[in-house]
Parts: structure tokens; sequence; C-alpha cells
């Protein structure tokens, strides 16, 4: 069988764009045979963490890849080949979203040309116009990707670009620039497009796909598709092997704090645990504390977390330094370690309670604690301006999360892009624990429907419920 890779994905993280989970991408690609998967959201790398993991769990070679936006109106295809270049591109992206509004990102082709190295480019092949011009600037290397729009022009329109590219020494990539997983998923792809151009599914027109061609392909398959092109078959396996990036590469990187000359993190943290004992216990320390303290210490050496406790500590001084004083206090099981009570980080006496300090800090889990404080609401903004001030506002921001849609929700954009009244889209979002599939029962949804006003024998209904 054709050895052949899948650098083009777009997961549901391309949002009203792809139409499959990153997890059925990677399902779907192992299932075909594909040497390896490459997840290529728009502007973000928020797709790759669930595809990284799915791919582990089923043993598919995984690239994590990017596909950027340019304020030239073109996208380009990245791939970091190393953690180096990882970072440049979560540096171009981070620069990006910060200078266009919430939910957008602004790059420009100098700003690719800036943080290239290290990466692998491919220009879609309706870009071939600009090739020659990005090639003379691009200092990485670059190939042209190549992909079928079945519409009866293909031939002609792929040769004439491979042509293109030969002339300047560009190698080509073949891709099907996927949207979804598997062809069934086309009508929520369609049903998305709609909802992005805020439009029905009867007057979307052109705006939609063609066709449903836009789904994984056997290796075999791509290899017919590009048989008058067997070298951007090959090129798709050379660009995966080249890629050695894993995010297993990634760990928590914790900033310098500043500690008096002479000392290091954890000698620090070790003075501010005992001084800190002391204060807490002026008759002396109880020795269920103090060795409380040592063996917690000891753990935390092993596992190199003193600069997290530090920065922490640092964060809760700055608030009770104020005058008057922000209120805060650590919470969760955080309350289950001695150090973090006596660098007064947590309230909870630890010699009154018996400590679960395996809940806070396990070796076994591989992961820094959870330290969670809470400050008082109307003075949260200072904190975080002191967190901007004390990092930098380019090393600091606040934890995202990704918006999904919900029961209702969903029913609502759906039911209006099939065509249903307000009326029937309301009634539907109203029963939406009737209708979701962990509760669809045929009987108990009929019912339901039934109950509401509405026939479940309606086709349109039927398909609505079912998108």
């Amino acid at each position: 069988m054709t050895a052949y890779a899948e650098l083009a994905c777009a997961s549901n993280f391309s949002f009203l764009q792809g139409a499959s989970h990153a997890e059925e991408l990677v399902s779907q690609a192992k299932h075909l045979g594909l040497a390896a998967l490459a997840v290529t959201d728009r502007n973000t790398f928020s797709g790759v963490v669930r595809a990284h993991g799915a791919a582990q769990e089923m043993g598919l070679r995984f690239v994590v890849g990017v596909r950027l936006i340019v304020a030239e109106e073109m996208a380009m295809f990245a791939y970091p080949t190393d953690r180096r270049a990882y970072g440049r591109l979560c540096r171009l992206l981070s620069l990006g979203q910060q200078r266009a509004e919430k939910g957008q990102c602004l790059i420009t082709l100098q700003d690719v040309y800036d943080h290239a190295e290290g990466s692998i480019f491919a220009l879609p092949h309706a870009h071939v116009g600009q090739l020659a011009e990005i090639k003379s600037h691009l200092k990485a290397p670059l190939y042209l990707a190549l992909s079928h729009r079945f519409d009866g022009r293909d031939k002609t329109r792929l040769s004439d670009a491979a042509a293109q590219a030969r002339r300047i020494n560009v190698p080509l990539l073949a891709i099907n620039d996927v949207l979804y997983h598997h062809l069934a998923r086309r009508p929520l792809q369609d049903v998305l497009t709609c909802i992005r151009e805020k439009t029905t599914i009867n007057e979307a027109g052109f705006r939609l796909q063609a066709n449903a061609e836009r789904h994984l392909k056997t290796p075999d398959e791509m290899a017919r598709l590009f048989r008058d092109y067997p070298e951007a078959i090959a090129n798709t396996v050379k660009i995966a092997e080249a890629c050695t990036f894993s995010l297993n590469e990634l760990k928590y990187e914790y900033p310098d704090e500043p500690i008096p000359a002479g000392s290091t993190p954890q000698s620090h943290l070790e003075h501010l645990a005992w001084e800190g004992a002391k204060e807490r216990y002026p008759k002396g320390v109880p020795a269920k504390v103090k060795a409380n303290i040592a063996k917690e210490l000891l753990l935390i050496e092993k596992l190199n977390y003193a600069p997290y406790f530090l920065t922490v500590h640092d964060i809760v001084r700055f608030a009770r330094s104020l005058d008057p004083p922000i209120l805060c206090q650590g919470r969760g099981s955080a309350a289950n370690s001695t150090v973090c009570y006596c660098i007064g980080i947590t309230a909870v006496d630890p010699n009154q309670i018996e400590l679960l300090f395996e809940r806070f800090i396990s070796e076994e889990r591989k992961e820094p604690p959870d330290i969670d404080v809470d400050f008082e609401h109307e003075r949260r903004e200072e904190v975080i301006q002191y967190l901007y001030r004390r990092y930098g506002r380019d090393r600091a921001g606040l934890a995202a999360t990704v918006i999904t849609y919900r029961g209702r929700s969903a029913l609502r954009d759906v039911g209006k892009v099939m065509g249903l009244s307000e009326d029937v889209t309301g009634a539907l979002a109203g029963s939406v624990w009737g209708m979701m599939p962990e509760n669809r029962n045929g009987e108990m949804q009929e019912k339901r429907l039934r109950e509401i006003g509405l026939d479940p024998d309606d086709p349109l209904l039927s398909r609505t419920l079912e998108l």
C-alpha cells in the first residue's frame, strides 16, 4: 500500500468550518492506514492537544501544524520541526491575536518570514501566483500544496500550478484539505457554513462546498488522484518524518522569582517555610508539623516545584502588602499542604486536621498541583495588573476557555439554518433535555415531540434533530 500522510485537516477548533472532532480525525486516519496526520486549524494550535492525545493512544504518528491566514488574503500551512520552531509559531500567533479584535488574528507575510526558522511551510496552489515572491523571502523549506476541487478542471489547474513550482524548484505536496473525517459528516459541514454565513440551507447556494470530497481518504485513493505527481505523495511522508516535535516535549517553565543572593528557589522556599512555621506557632512548632514540612519539602525538591510555590507566595504577598490589604485565601486541595499554610497561602491549620497531602501533590501524577487563591472580587483587577507589571504583558495572560455548543443553542442555530420557524425552534430548545443523543430513545423522543405539539414524522424536523 502507498504511504501517505494527510497534512491539512481542520478540526472543529476551526470554528464553524471543521465538522469533526480532532479525535475523530485521528481515529479515521488510523482506520484508513495513513502514515501520519496533521491537524491544521485556522490561526490556532487548539486542536492539536486532543489530536496528540488520541494519536498516542492509537499509535498514529501525529504532526503538529497550523493554517496561517495572513493579511494578504492568503493561507499557508506551517509545521514546526522542533521545540524552538513551535515556540516561534506560538509567538507569531500571539502577536497576531494581540493586534486584532477578540477572536481575530492579524498576521502579515513579513511576520511569517520573521518567525519561519525551523518550520516547514506549504502554500495552497490557489496562491501559486505569489509562490516565487514567498520563496525569495522565506528562509525555510517551502512546498506547493496541490488539492483537487473535483470540478472537471483539476487536470489543467494542477498541471499549470505544478509547472510554475518546478520552474523555481519548489517541491509539490499532496493534500485533500480535509474538513471532516467521513463523508457522512458533509451535511453538518453545510450547516456550519450556513451558521457562519448567517443564511439558511435553502439560500446558501455556492457558499456551500460543491461536493462531499473533503474527507480523509485512503493512501491508495490519494495515490490514484495524484498519479501524475507521485513525488507529491512521497513528500507527505517526508515532511511527517522531518517534523520530530511532539507536545510531550512541553513542560512547565516557571519564571525566575527574585531570591536572595546565594540562595536557590528550593533553599529560599525552605527558609520561608521554616520561618513561617515559627510565626504560625509562636509557642513552638509541633512535631507533627515539622515532620509534614520536611516530608513536603523533600517531594517539592524532587519534583522541582519550588519556583511554582514562590510565584504563588509572591502574588499573595503583594495582595497583603497593600494598604488596605486585598483579602485573599488559598483553598481546595492546597489546604492539605503544611508548606502552603506556613508561607501564608492557606489559612487551615494542618495541626488541627488529618492531611491528605497526596491529594495536593503526587509524584505519580507528573503535573504540578493546583493552588487556588481567591481574591476579593472588587480588587481582583489590582492583582491582575500586578501580574502584568511583574512578568510583562507578553508573558502573562488569563486562562482561556473554549466555548462549545450546548443543546439549546445548537437546536436554535440548526433549526434556523434548516428553515424551521422561531416557534418550532423555541419549542425544541425548551425541551432540549429530551432531544439530546444521550436521551434519544425513539419512543421517548416521539412522545415528547407530540407533547409540545410537533409531528415526529416530519422529515425536516427529524433531520434537524439528527444534525
